[in-house]
């Protein structure tokens, strides 16, 4: 087995694990903050934040997951691509801030700009191999 055999038959898999833990820990970790998360959500000027917390709590922990064992991981993905859109402009507008706040706050953007890209890569190509269902285009 040749490097790019390696890359391509455990390289998805490393990289789910990888990418889901972000998502994963930071769904758990609102579980146990909520009143503070719900707190920091509504000095953002949102509205329903319980609701909106409840929501960003199942996108960010169940979406994980699925990605993490590839089970449906495309919908998982679209949805944690059209979830990280407002949640990059709402919570990391950087433009405008002060020096020490904006580079912080462009750092998290670009991030997440990262993980959108992450994201529809996840749409476009599926979770790739050692997953529960592949999820490619086509598949029932």
């Amino acid at each position: 087995m040749n490097a790019c055999d390696i890359a391509t038959k455990y390289f998805p898999l490393l990289g789910r694990i990888l990418l889901a833990n972000i998502f994963i820990v930071a769904g758990y970790r609102k579980i146990f903050t909520f009143a503070a998360t719900a707190g920091y959500m509504e000095s953002k000027g949102l509205p329903a934040t319980d609701l909106l917390l409840v929501l960003t709590i199942i996108i960010e922990l169940g979406g994980g997951l699925m990605i993490l064992l590839g089970w449906h991981a495309r919908w998982a993905a679209l949805a944690i691509a059209l979830f990280l859109v407002p949640v990059t402009f709402v919570f990391h507008a950087y433009w405008g801030l002060e020096p020490a706040q904006m580079m912080e706050q462009q750092r998290a953007f670009f991030k997440n700009m990262g993980l959108l890209g992450a994201m529809l890569y996840i749409v476009a190509y599926g979770s790739g191999p050692f997953s529960l269902r592949k999820d490619r285009c086509g598949e029932q």
